[in-house]
């Protein structure tokens, strides 16, 4: 029997909530965090922001691709926070604050925030931070970022930042339902729609990361699809839902027969590696896409993807592995998105539960600064980067435990076919 099949055979059988004590005692770290994001009003540091620094702008000499690039990687490698030097100022990231406000809506769901107002007000800032220049309301990073090839200029939007963002007003609009918010998510889906989507080959569709280029990257693809059918679901506008199932097709053929998926689908430069927390990504937006599209199409890819995350992206003590190959360097937001792919499809193994508190105790021994109340963002076997990066790690450190305390309505829907003839 493969392991396809034993997964597929399994009971859905669902693990009682983890204790209450064990889950009172995040309480106090939990709010420790929260403090320190509030405090600094969810700005901080981010590992690729090196090209904010003011004296690299004030020295146009430097301004070239293989400079930039190395100062970017310097930055983001070196465990030693030269930000402060290089006059790197703490920022507000739009995925950052899109990811707080996620979390406190869950955290509000959960009867543990309750400041409304707090949450409402964010959602606007959120809005405030939108990408300029364009009739969309989408957006970019709050830096710009040198890949190998291109430059990506600050702000200039792309799907992962428009999708957290536009989820996250999602997040708001279903509990306070601000007909602005929802518009703004409709609006993310039209940028998507008319300048994301596009065709690798004749007979299939995806989204790209970026209108700078065309790119077959699952996790931002399926990301697209995923608040597409959120959209649609909310918003009563059908027109999202095909290309969302065109995009999700794409992805689902090219899954390997172990139940992996590659980063990407480019071997130039090659994208043929798999990582902890964008196959979580692929996952969770799979189970989603079928929820809301009310079809079970995806569910085996979503089954035999999750075997093959159980069994290859966990150490035996609960440390999550980088790589399905390789553990280190351990990250913080393979732990966080760990958590919340496990709560999210746990009807698909009893275990799950259990493993998510191994995951969090290894993080509290290993990566919590009890003294700053913030988290670190890598450990390698000799050395932990210890700076407190705001996106990277509090952003998504927060949503695992918004994850936790939100309990059962943390986990997705198994999706239900709708019978012929409901409305799409």
């Amino acid at each position: 029997m493969t392991s396809a099949e034993r997964i597929l055979d399994a009971p859905d059988q669902i693990e009682p909530s983890p204790t209450s004590e064990w889950v009172a005692g995040l309480r106090e770290p939990m709010l420790k965090l929260l403090g320190f994001c509030r405090s600094n009003d969810w700005a901080g540091y981010d590992p690729y922001d090196a090209l904010n620094s003011r004296i690299f702008q004030a020295l146009p000499f430097l301004d070239c691709r293989l400079f930039r690039l190395a100062l970017t990687q310097f930055n983001k490698r070196s465990p030693i926070n030269f930000r402060p030097l290089l006059l790197i100022p703490k920022s507000q990231n739009p995925k950052g604050l899109a990811l707080f406000i996620s979390s406190l809506a869950r955290l509000s769901r959960a009867g543990v925030f309750d400041q409304a107002d707090d949450l409402v007000g964010m959602a606007d800032r959120l809005l405030v931070l939108r990408s300029e220049g364009t009739p969309y309301t989408c957006w970019g990073y709050n830096f710009s970022w040198q890949t190998r090839f291109e430059l990506v200029p600050r702000g200039s939007p792309n799907i992962i930042c428009s999708t957290f963002a536009a989820n996250a007003l999602l997040d708001v609009y279903e509990r306070y339902p601000e007909p602005r918010f929802l518009e703004a998510a409709v609006s993310a889906c039209r940028f998507i729609l008319d300048v994301l989507y596009w065709k690798p080959n004749a007979n299939e569709a995806c989204f790209s990361y970026t209108p700078l280029w065309k790119a077959e990257v699952h996790n931002a693809s399926l990301l697209g699809a995923a608040l597409f059918t959120r959209v649609a679901r909310l918003s009563g506008e059908g027109r999202f839902i095909e290309p969302a199932l065109e995009a999700a097709r794409y992805s689902a053929r090219r899954q390997h027969p172990d139940g992996a998926w590659d980063y990407g689908e480019s071997d130039s430069p090659s994208q043929r590696w798999k990582d902890n927390f964008h196959t979580g990504y692929n996952l969770c937006a799979f189970r989603r896409i079928g929820a809301d599209a009310g079809t079970s199409e995806f569910e085996p890819n979503v089954r035999l993807g999750f075997q093959f995350y159980r069994d290859h992206f966990f150490r035996d003590d609960g440390a999550p592995r980088y790589f399905h190959n390789e553990t280190y360097p351990i990250d913080v937001h393979c732990v966080a998105q760990s958590v919340i792919t496990l709560y999210a499809l746990r009807d698909l193994d009893s275990r799950n539960l259990a493993l998510a508190q191994s995951v969090m105790r290894w993080t509290m021994a290993n990566l919590w600064d009890e003294r700053g109340g913030y988290f670190y963002c890598l450990k390698h076997p000799s050395y932990t980067v210890k700076i407190p990066y705001m996106r990277w790690a509090q952003a998504w450190m927060l949503m695992a435990f918004a994850t936790i305390f939100d309990g059962p309505n943390s986990a997705l829907p198994v999706p239900t076919p709708r019978k012929s003839g409901d409305a799409s």
